[in-house]
Formats: structure tokens, sequence, C-alpha cells
């Protein structure tokens, strides 16, 4: 401990209470706007810090049932992102998800900063850990210790990571311009490439232009394996399609017996077009990257093309085009889910230029798209490191260090 500094716990320096919640909840909510504030994570600004207004709102008569929290109140999640602090910039009602610490005896932004920082955080999660559902009653949240130097070292410490904070928001806030410019660019010529036709192209329905159009097995395995193990084969289904990519890293596995019986009605090949047809990922699309045989659940629609007249990577960008995605999903089915049918996708037109044409545009596609790739790659590593810098200065202020 730096010398002058104290450690103090919460229930020293703040007044801790938990909220209330009116049940049954939806009819204390209403779209009177004005109406008392409904406090929930998702009202939360996108730095993280402070609650400025909200989505819901509720009767006044709900308050008895509540709390009410005020400008300047740190409220803290203690259910969905446990032990996340947030400032109060309007007023309003909580329910018993948060804890309201109030009136704290230390500088607001100081507080703020150290339970964002491990060292508050390790605290609480190891008072509500053991419990079937992660929370934290007052008297366990009154137990947490912090560091207490003296104010004029508070306040020293909240500029210095207010101002490391604000520069690496602006290195993040720069990578994420650079994947989102790169991405705007792919998108603008991939649309450009089918509303802006040369002389020579041609349109056709993709049944005349394809080998196959049909989709995988209707009746899913009784038993799926998450491992492989000898003689079992891949089972791919709509998680694993995604735009450009197919996504092994959840892929499952099923026994010879079943993978035998549906086989033989797809049999899909390296290369063919591979397109989820129903669920929350209709519409992705990709080139199968598996050079093995495998099983497709019936979400996934498998389109073998006439190379000699079209190419699957050629199709497989027009179908990530408006147009493209027009011509497929027309009027899509299902109350519940969304989901296009093989009649519709065989008889959705296409409109294509000579091979030698598709040829060059998907090299021009791939080379914007790998760019866009790299970036996002690139993206997520500089946040990651971002994110380790900020635990790791939050950390030396804490601790005496910085």
């Amino acid at each position: 401990m730096k010398k002058g500094w104290q450690t103090k716990t919460l229930g020293e320096i703040c007044d801790i209470e938990r909220g209330g919640s009116p049940r049954p909840i939806q009819e204390f909510i209403t779209t009177d706007p004005n109406g008392i504030n409904w406090i929930k994570i998702g009202d939360a600004t996108a730095s993280g810090k402070y609650i400025y207004k909200t989505e819901e709102k509720i009767k006044p008569e709900g308050v008895k049932r509540s709390r009410m929290v005020y400008e300047g109140d740190f409220i803290l999640s203690n259910s969905m992102s446990f032990g996340r602090p947030y400032i109060m910039k309007t007023t309003g009602c909580i329910h018993d998800g948060w804890l309201v610490l109030h009136q704290p005896k230390v500088d607001p932004d100081y507080l703020y900063h150290a339970l964002s920082s491990d060292l508050v955080f390790d605290q609480f999660d190891r008072l509500a850990a053991g419990s079937t559902v992660r929370n934290l009653n007052i008297g366990l949240a009154k137990s947490v210790e912090i560091p207490y130097p003296p104010l004029a070292e508070q306040q020293r410490i909240v500029g210095l990571l207010d101002e490391a904070f604000e520069g690496l928001a602006t290195a993040k806030a720069n990578a994420e311009k650079n994947l989102q410019n790169a991405r705007a660019l792919f998108e603008s010529h991939l649309q450009s490439v089918f509303t802006q036709r040369g002389p020579g192209w041609v349109e056709k329905k993709l049944g005349d232009v394809c080998h196959k159009i049909t989709d995988g097995t209707h009746h899913s395995p009784q038993t799926q394996f998450a491992e492989r193990a000898p003689g079992t084969f891949p089972y791919i289904t709509s998680k694993n399609i995604r735009n450009n990519f197919m996504d092994l890293s959840k892929m499952a596995y099923i026994e010879r017996a079943f993978h035998d019986e549906v086989y033989a009605r797809c049999k899909p090949s390296l290369g063919d077009v591979l397109l989820t047809k129903d669920g929350a990922n209709t519409g992705n699309v990709t080139l199968n990257t598996i050079d093995e045989p495998f099983s497709l659940l019936s979400s996934v629609c498998l389109i073998k093309t006439n190379q000699a007249v079209l190419k699957p990577a050629f199709l497989c960008f027009y179908l990530q085009s408006s147009a493209g995605l027009s011509a497929i999903l027309g009027q899509m089915t299902g109350a519940a889910i969304k989901r296009i049918v093989l009649k519709d996708i065989k008889i959705a037109v296409i409109p294509f230029p000579p091979l030698k044409e598709q040829e060059t545009i998907v090299a021009t596609l791939n080379s914007l798209l790998a760019e866009t790739q790299r970036l996002a790659r690139l993206y997520e590593r500089k946040h990651a490191a971002l994110e380790a810098l900020k635990k790791s200065l939050l950390h030396q202020a804490f601790t005496g260090e910085l």
C-alpha cells in the first residue's frame, strides 16, 4: 500500500441499497412519455459509463415497489453484466438486479474507475461464487474494499486515467473507422457489379444454369457428437454458414449410419455454393471449403453450378448483393422464422457476363474481401490489446504504481 493511502470498504464510503421489481412488471410498463424511467442494462451509453435516458417507463404506482435513483448515484449491475458500475445522469427506478451506491465519500470519477478495475471486480466475483444465480446481497457488497488515497491523489489518478483512456478510445475508433471504410468499399463495389453491367451479360434462371439445387436432410440425427470419433462424419447446419466463410468452430459429427442415409441427397463437393435458407442466418452464403464427405441439414441449400457457364464464386457474390438477395428472397414465408424455399431459388434470375469477365470480377471482389478481413483481424487484435492495456492501467492506478 502506498504511503498515505488507506483501505476502505464500500460500506464505509457509500450508502448501499437494492432495487425492487414491481410484479408482474408487464402491468407496470407504460408508453406514457411522462412515466417514470425504468432502468435496464441496455440503457447504458456506448461508453459504458453513464445512463442518460431509458427505453422503457413504468407507471407512478410502480415506484412503491421499486427504488428511485437520482443524478450522480452509482448503480451496480447485480445480474446481467455482473459487477458493472454506471453513473446516473437522470432519475428513475431500478429493479432488484441493481444495487445503488448513494453519497460516496470519495471523488465520483475515482470511485467509477475503482469499481471498473479487476481489483474490485475480483472481489465481487469471489463473493458471488458458489451461488446458482450470481448476485450480491447488500452485506457482501458493503464488505468490498477499495484503495482510499487522499482526495488530491484521487484526482491525480482520475486525470491520468481519463487522459489515457481518451487516447485508447481514439485508437480504437480509428481502427474501427478503417474497418468500416473497407467494408463500405467492398459493399459499394459488390453492388455496382450488378447494377452497372457491361455488354455481353445475359439473364438466366438459376435452375437453368445449375446441375443441382437441393437442401439437406429434413430430419435431424438422434445423436450428435461435439468431438470427432472414428466412423463419424461432419454435420453442417445453418450455424456453420457465414458470408464468405464456413464457421467450423462448433461443428457437430454424426454416425455413419445416418450419414449414409442422407448423403446421397446432396453429395457436396469442394467449391459448391452453400446458402442458408431458413433461420436467423437466412441469406448467408459461402463456398464449401470441406474437402471430404459431410451431411447437410435442410436449413442449408446446396447449389452446383454448370461451371462452363456460371462460376460458383460469381454466384456466391451475386447472392450477397441486394439484387441477388431480392431475387431469391422474393416473398419470404414462415411466420416465426424466415425461410427461402427451393422453388424460389430455382426460378430466381441471375445476370452474368462471359466466364472471363466473371473471373475478373471474382478476383477483384476477393481482393477487396481479403483486405476487409485483414482489417477485421487487425481491429480484433487492437481491441484486445487496448482492453489489456486499460486493465493494466487500472491495476497500476489502484496498487499505487501509476
